[in-house]
């Protein structure tokens, strides 16, 4: 019954703004014959659809002589009214159509904090001065956000895909490494193999802690945690204090690892690549600033990773 009730609804306000329309229209070429042709319509149509408004609305809204139209004092008001709410129509269908070619109004980024602090806050400031029209927001989140729910319009993750009613668009490749602090490697020694990890402690991180570390020729080890957080910032800093190995992204350590205060543990063992990914709600209707956005973060990246 609801969705009858609906329909009717709907239906009937699709026909109410074509009939203010053919009013407006009536009214400003001041005769019925010249808004139809106006508007395409035969001379029937529009005499018709005037008609059906004036019973709608239960007042006569124009004084009709084979000469002339003039309005009644109702239908003055609701010319006057008719015209401002067009005009918001038109407006605000202006509006939605541009979105498709520039980016504007809001656009709400979702990625973890280690990387949306130093990657993509700097990137998308710069992106963002570049199209003045849009306000851009960042929530960083180490774990899963559902971005449909929470109403994200753009969410930058590492790893493949679980959820297929989203779209994911690889941004640039992503290379993990396991590392260590010297001091940690000084205290326990270095790993020679893959072997060797289990006597080693890691330290773990993610809504599930990996203690399972896989690598890409198909081996796999069990490792021990003696210290883990949902918080990958958290653990990249108790890496650096020496508590013990890590596997991270190298977009998150590349610079520690320059710099000596991490090193690369067993460099000769690769492990499954987990590329960065945007992702988004949306496809061919994807909004412009979405699509400009991902555009610009796939060419940023790229560049970046191949001056890693």
């Amino acid at each position: 019954m609801s969705s009858t009730v609906s329909c009717d609804i709907s239906k009937n306000m699709s026909d109410g703004f074509l009939d203010m329309l053919v009013f407006v229209r009536v009214t400003e070429a001041g005769s019925l014959s010249r808004a139809a042709r106006e508007l395409g319509f035969s001379l029937t149509v529009v005499s018709r659809k005037l008609s059906r408004l004036e019973e709608r609305l239960g007042v006569r809204l124009v004084n009709r002589t084979t000469r002339s139209l003039t309005l009644t004092e109702e239908g003055s008001r609701f010319y006057d009214r008719s015209v401002r709410i067009l005009a918001e129509i038109e407006d605000a269908e202006t509006e939605a159509a541009s979105g498709r070619d520039s980016a504007i109004g809001t656009l709400r980024v979702t990625a973890t904090f280690a990387f949306g602090i130093r990657w993509l806050a700097p990137l998308l400031a710069e992106f963002q001065q570049s199209h003045p029209s849009l306000n851009v927001r960042l929530d960083t989140a180490d774990g899963l956000v559902n971005i449909v729910e929470e109403g994200y319009d753009l969410a930058v993750r590492f790893g493949s895909l679980a959820d297929s009613s989203l779209i994911a668009r690889q941004l640039a490749p992503n290379r993990r490494v396991i590392c260590a602090a010297p001091e940690y490697l000084e205290r326990y020694g270095r790993p020679s193999s893959v072997e060797d990890l289990v006597d080693h402690d890691i330290v773990s991180f993610g809504d599930t802690p990996n203690t399972h570390w896989n690598f890409e020729d198909g081996r796999s080890v069990n490792v021990r945690s003696r210290l883990g957080t949902n918080n990958g910032e958290l653990a990249h800093r108790w890496a650096l204090q020496g508590r013990g190995l890590i596997m991270k992204s190298i977009w998150d350590v590349e610079d520690d690892i320059a710099s000596g205060k991490l090193e690369i543990v067993l460099p000769g063992e690769k492990l499954p690549s987990a590329p960065i990914h945007a992702v988004f709600p949306h496809t061919r209707l994807a909004a412009a600033k979405v699509r400009l956005c991902v555009e610009f973060l796939a060419t940023r990246l790229k560049r970046a990773s191949r001056e890693a």
